[in-house]
């Protein structure tokens, strides 16, 4: 009896009790990128070059590098998304390139997803992902690929099984970074 009492006098009364603060919803709208987007993009991109081991870049792109493949996906109608903020501020990208030069793969892309840190954890990428596969359909695409690092990329091996992806293979010890051995896991899946 006495330690239930004790529990009810621990308890604030409502009056003093900090009122819950409602996080602000996470709102933002998925479009095409346009060439103004690319700074943005870049930052992103380069935040994980020079921090995490997603990426097997190992300098920075620069913008003129933006430029030329922006140009090159638009010239070949290929998707490139991506995801702002009611503020302007960019969230995330999403795009696909050419999965190998020759023009026999010409139907078939690996995929590139990146957000920025006030991003991630919310769910973004799934919406990224989901529309750059309807996306991709529509331009006439017919296979997708996704490479991805086999150590700290977990919640993107996920992610890309819940939109039907299988894993097709590994390479071990194919990118060296951070003064250690990184392999990927690739998956596919069929747009058809």
């Amino acid at each position: 009896m006495l330690e239930e009492e004790y529990q009810e006098r621990r308890v604030l009364p409502r009056h003093l009790r900090p009122s819950p603060q409602a996080e602000a919803p996470f709102e933002y709208t998925i479009r095409d990128a346009t060439a103004t987007d690319l700074p943005s993009v870049r930052e992103i991109y380069n935040y994980y070059v020079a921090n995490s081991t997603v990426t097997f870049d190992e300098d920075a792109m620069t913008l003129a590098e933006w430029r030329a493949k922006f140009a090159q996906l638009t010239e070949f109608g290929m998707p490139f998304l991506v995801a702002e903020s009611p503020s302007g501020q960019l969230l995330g990208y999403a795009l696909v390139t050419p999965w190998k030069p020759k023009r026999a793969y010409r139907f078939t892309v690996e995929n590139s997803i990146y957000l920025g840190p006030a991003a991630a954890g919310k769910g973004l990428g799934r919406v990224l992902l989901g529309e750059l596969i309807e996306r991709s359909k529509a331009a006439g695409l017919k296979e997708m690929i996704a490479v991805i690092a086999d150590q700290g990329a977990e919640a993107s091996i996920a992610l890309h099984e819940k939109f039907g992806f299988t894993e097709i293979g590994r390479m071990g010890r194919v990118g060296f970074k951070f003064d250690r051995w990184l392999g990927t896991v690739l998956l596919q899946r069929s747009l058809k």
